[in-house]
């Protein structure tokens, strides 16, 4: 009897997978050094000076566009899901930043001798289907060979100039909320090991193809005063770009952190399944942190793939902000506040 060909498992055949595949922060701060966006162009709103989740440029018209792109190797070891969750972790930076997405284009890096071209089609046809969810198309790209498969958007986007969310705009007092539940780093080291059954790997799978959508609607909230989305820097990483941008500093309560699937993320906590990239945030970042136990450290630092908004929010507007995560399924209790700046920037409260 002839024996079936095994399905090909896109993970296996990257070292990293998703956000987490994202350079060092130290390594980064020293490849940006001589690139960080200059004031001699007005036109440019936001650049690359803060960490912001994309550049945004003045049209003239009270109107700016915002340009970003984001790509990664593969997540999760279907093809289609895979150009879906890319698609939409690219999307995310338009929505961080109070806009509606406008067009997108396609960056693919494919082994086509290992992997062929119609499982890289399948990636596109998934990114496709994503683009047509946010009401864009998919209207171009550029593909090359390369040794391990890769793939995500350049993506362009609208917002009014008065309805900009950078993550700089955080003020003492704001109330700290998540609009999706972390611990996507942790499951995906355990979907490439074997560890994940398909009822887990669903839910994983949907968490990170879910669009950020409701972050146009938080930019016309006058007082949503800063806006990030949590990616392979985990929710330590980005709260603390976004204090530095500020000046200001943070409390977070772990307990209040929503969890995906969180008993079996106990599980594997216990376990110490998580990441390599987890203590490469933690070496990055703990400096500027309260003391964390080894269960906060798995949590709060571990990179998030196609990640929730993080949004700083004056409590003047926390009924109405509420009511929108609500309206768009993205509801959870503040994990925190914003605070004057003091030493360490993240204080982590236990009690």
């Amino acid at each position: 009897m002839e024996a079936k060909d095994e399905p090909i498992r896109l993970t296996q055949y990257s070292h990293g997978s998703g956000c987490g595949c994202k350079i060092a922060p130290a390594d980064l701060e020293r490849i940006l050094a001589n690139a960080r966006t200059d004031q001699q162009d007005p036109r440019v709103l936001i650049g690359n000076g803060t960490s912001d989740d994309a550049a945004v440029i003045d049209l003239g018209d009270g109107r700016a566009l915002i340009s970003t792109t984001d790509f990664f190797m593969p997540i999760v070891d279907d093809a289609y899901d895979f150009g879906r969750i890319a698609a939409t972790n690219a999307i995310s930076d338009v929505y961080a930043m109070g806009g509606e997405p406008l067009t997108a284009i396609a960056i693919l890096g494919w082994p086509l001798e290992q992997l062929g071209a119609d499982l890289a089609g399948r990636v596109l046809k998934g990114a496709k289907a994503t683009c047509q969810e946010a009401g864009i198309s998919l209207s171009g790209g550029h593909s090359i060979e390369s040794k391990e498969p890769f793939f995500g958007l350049s993506v362009n986007g609208l917002v009014q100039k008065n309805h900009i969310t950078s993550n700089a705009g955080a003020q003492p007092g704001d109330l700290l909320y998540l609009t999706k539940p972390i611990g996507t780093g942790i499951l995906a080291t355990a979907l490439k090991r074997g560890l994940l059954d398909e009822g887990d790997t669903q839910v994983l799978t949907q968490t990170m193809s879910k669009l950020n959508t409701v972050g146009t609607s938080l930019g016309k909230v006058a007082r949503v005063n800063a806006l990030t989305d949590v990616t392979g820097f985990g929710v330590v990483g980005h709260l603390i770009e976004m204090c530095t941008a500020a000046n200001c500093s943070a409390e977070i309560n772990p307990v209040s952190v929503p969890l995906l699937i969180p008993e079996r993320l106990n599980a594997l906590i216990s376990q110490f399944v998580m990441p390599d990239n987890t203590m490469r945030n933690f070496k990055a970042y703990s400096a500027q942190c309260s003391k964390m136990d080894a269960r906060q450290l798995q949590l709060l630092c571990d990179p998030q793939t196609s990640g929730g908004l993080l949004i700083s929010v004056s409590p003047e507007a926390k009924e109405e902000v509420e009511n929108l995560l609500q309206e768009h399924n993205a509801f959870y209790p503040p994990i925190g506040k914003i605070i004057a700046a003091s030493e360490p920037r993240i204080q982590i409260i236990t009690a």
